[in-house]
């Protein structure tokens, strides 16, 4: 549990919002495709 603490701390510090985060942690659960991260250009 610490690590998905710090995981999330992490990525708001990067400025990631909470949709983001949460989408994020839902891709590498689920694996789904639609979830996955894209490059913010």
């Amino acid at each position: 549990m610490t690590e998905i603490a710090r995981l999330i701390i992490g990525l708001r510090a990067a400025g990631w919002s909470e949709e983001k985060i949460n989408n994020f942690l839902l891709y590498i659960e689920s694996g789904d495709e639609s979830l996955k991260p894209t490059e913010e250009k």
